[in-house]
């Protein structure tokens, strides 16, 4: 570096900071956000959780199931009176990507619409009848 160079701003160097009187200052929290990691690839990391999050496949019930499954609903027709404690395990298909999970709604059974294929426990979970993979009367 030449003199030139170094006595370049001597005649600010010394000076007080500049306020604005217009503009309030900036809080240590909204200066350090200027200088935060910029995302390139927003929704990145989202895309990735949701490549691996694990769905399960549907299983096809045969013949025999879905008529013991008739019969099960059939039997809770009969009982609904009585209330009796039931646990259903259902396919729940994923909203985003192929396959589901299986749920198990337990509790007692408010009704069994016929019309829709629903059956609708007493919290008003509402479950396809053509869902259903399981039912256990307990009580």
């Amino acid at each position: 570096m030449n003199l030139e160079e170094t006595h370049r701003y001597d005649d600010i160097i010394n000076l007080p900071h500049h306020v604005s009187a217009v503009h309030a200052q900036m809080t240590m929290t909204e200066r350090a956000a200027q200088f935060s990691p910029f995302a390139a690839l927003s929704g990145y990391d989202d895309a990735l959780k949701e490549t691996g999050r694990l769905t399960e496949a549907r299983v096809e019930l045969g013949e025999d199931e879905k008529e013991l499954l008739d019969a099960k609903l059939q039997a809770l027709r009969e009982r609904m009176a009585e209330q009796p404690r039931t646990a259903i395990t259902y396919f729940c298909p994923d909203g985003r990507k192929e396959g589901g999970s299986y749920l198990t709604a337990e509790g007692h059974i408010k009704k069994i619409d016929d019309y829709k294929k629903i059956v609708i426990m007493e919290d008003d979970t509402r479950i396809p009848v053509g869902e259903i993979t399981e039912i256990v009367i307990s009580g």
